[in-house]
């Protein structure tokens, strides 16, 4: 009988030690590729529709290993929250927090970090129709019990502070303008392919869109008078 050579031996010992079922590379970057996978599916067709089955289509990976790595439909959810939407909503908190309480350069701090954050993160405005204001969204309750803490309510505080300064306009309500910043963001750019298509222009991508946007909010109507 011959004695096995030593990289047979080596191949045999390594095959023994792994575990049934358990996926084969590395598993970090595997399960990051997963996590980005669902958080676009989840974007693009709903929480509600998706199934790991097809998560995993989008992934180019089998159905068993999205469970093997997120047990199930609910647990993958709570790991796309945890680690892809919130620290999103924490780079937003973190880039406020730097303005101060400043009015205008909260304004502009909103509209640039908010366009430079969906510039990194293109899934956020989709996810924030489908499954925030959309009736019967996913995430709603999440809106309500986590981010808003962190996000709406700060920045309608810091503009209620500029407000008794005097930075603010009096007739404006702190908590609306909010409102409107989000509708001045995220609404336009969920919506920018549409408005492509409609004015058949190619050059309102999110640049002119920041621009326009600070140029309302800055000027409002008001026309260019000569000097």
């Amino acid at each position: 009988m011959k004695t096995p050579k030593p990289r047979a031996r080596r191949q045999a010992k390594q095959t023994k030690a792994r575990r049934p079922g358990r996926p084969s590379g590395d598993g970090s970057d595997q399960r990051e590729h997963l996590l980005d996978a669902a958080l676009e599916h989840y974007a693009n067709h709903g929480v509600a529709a998706a199934s790991l089955r097809g998560i995993a289509e989008a992934a180019g990976v089998t159905p068993a290993m999205v469970s093997y790595y997120f047990g199930g439909k609910a647990a993958l959810l709570d790991a796309v929250i945890e680690e892809r939407l919130l620290p999103v909503v924490g780079e937003i908190r973190s880039h406020l927090e730097a303005q101060g309480d400043d009015a205008g350069a909260l304004v502009s701090g909103f509209v640039s970090g908010m366009h430079a954050t969906i510039a990194h993160h293109p899934w956020l405005p989709r996810l924030w129709v489908r499954e925030v204001l959309s009736e019967g969204g996913t995430l709603r309750e999440l809106l309500v019990n986590r981010i808003a803490e962190q996000v709406p309510r700060r920045l309608a505080e810091s503009f209620s502070r500029a407000q008794q300064a005097g930075g603010l306009n009096t007739d404006l309500d702190p908590r609306l303008l909010v409102v409107s910043l989000i509708g001045l963001t995220l609404f336009p750019l969920a919506a920018a392919p549409l408005w492509r298509q409609v004015f058949d222009s190619e050059d309102l991508d999110s640049t002119a869109l920041e621009r326009h946007t600070l140029a309302l909010l800055a000027r409002g109507l008001e026309a260019d008078h000569a000097p």
